[in-house]
């Protein structure tokens, strides 16, 4: 009996043993363009292509060149500014358009929601030549409210907190109007507290979308001063074509965000997916 234990524990170890070994191998493989990239902008003098790598070869002297022949900071700060009034803006105007469309009737409702659905079929490309009109007849090209506004709220935000209201019990909402609450209070105080795993998800694609958008700046801003970091980093691709470490140095430089805002709201984006999938 002891010895039937014993080889099922061995075996049940060594299935573990393999899974976690398959796994890292596949996190290394799904990593290495990015370890690459991150070994590469450490490097001086050396071709990005040689993959021999070693720790005397290490130097910090790529992000300091590109920081002197760059204004980071001011691109930076350009790519936070369309980066945050957009989630801002996406994550309060989606919502409140999803609100209605979860817990209300009202005539037109269904085909509202079915237009939505349809819209996110459309190519983003398709949609530019009209927000270009649009922006210029507002007299906002070369603005950052003119980049910002036609991407701000998107379809897909309202349809996934419309998913993430429906998920609410309706027993809250008719408890908050017993006691007086108006629609703006509920929705408030009722309403955005439990869909807070979904507003983080929202987050996280304006996030990567918004700090990675380098087509619709160039097209609207015709001051290179305004240009957000992605923007920025193709002109310096450019410039340093010959200088592999410093394009590699600027792009881990607009990565690391990335990273740091995904960390902080993986544990709510996860349970808003799964979510979404059960649903």
């Amino acid at each position: 009996m002891n010895k039937l234990v014993m080889k099922r524990k061995a075996k049940k170890a060594a299935d573990y043993f393999f899974t976690y070994l398959l796994l890292i191998v596949i996190a290394i493989i799904c990593a290495g363009p990015f370890i690459w990239l991150l070994l590469s902008s450490l490097r001086t003098g050396a071709n990005i292509y040689n993959l021999h790598f070693s720790i005397s070869d290490f130097s910090f002297s790529n992000y300091t060149g590109v920081m002197e022949y760059m204004n980071l900071p001011k691109y930076i700060w350009n790519t936070v500014i369309i980066t945050f009034v957009g989630i801002i803006i996406d994550v309060v105007f989606s919502s409140l358009c999803a609100y209605p469309l979860a817990t209300m009737e009202f005539k037109g409702k269904n085909i509202i929601f079915t237009i939505l659905v349809g819209t996110m079929i459309i190519p983003a490309a398709a949609g530019m030549i009209i927000n270009y009109l649009i922006i210029t007849k507002m007299h906002l090209l070369n603005t950052m409210l003119g980049v910002i506004l036609p991407s701000s709220t998107k379809a897909f935000s309202i349809i996934l907190l419309r998913q993430a209201y429906l998920g609410i019990p309706k027993e809250l909402i008719e408890a908050a109007k017993l006691d007086g609450a108006g629609e703006l209070k509920i929705w408030k105080n009722v309403m955005i507290p439990g869909i807070l795993p979904s507003v983080s998800t929202i987050v996280i694609f304006d996030f990567i979308a918004n700090w990675n958008a380098f087509l619709w700046p160039i097209i609207v801003l015709q001051d290179p001063e305004k240009y957000p970091l992605a923007t920025a980093l193709q002109y310096l691709n450019g410039s340093f074509s010959y200088k592999f470490g410093y394009v590699a140095s600027g792009t881990i430089i607009s990565i690391i965000p990335v990273l740091i805002v995904f960390m902080m709201f993986q544990k709510n984006y996860i349970e808003a997916v799964s979510g979404a999938v059960k649903g």
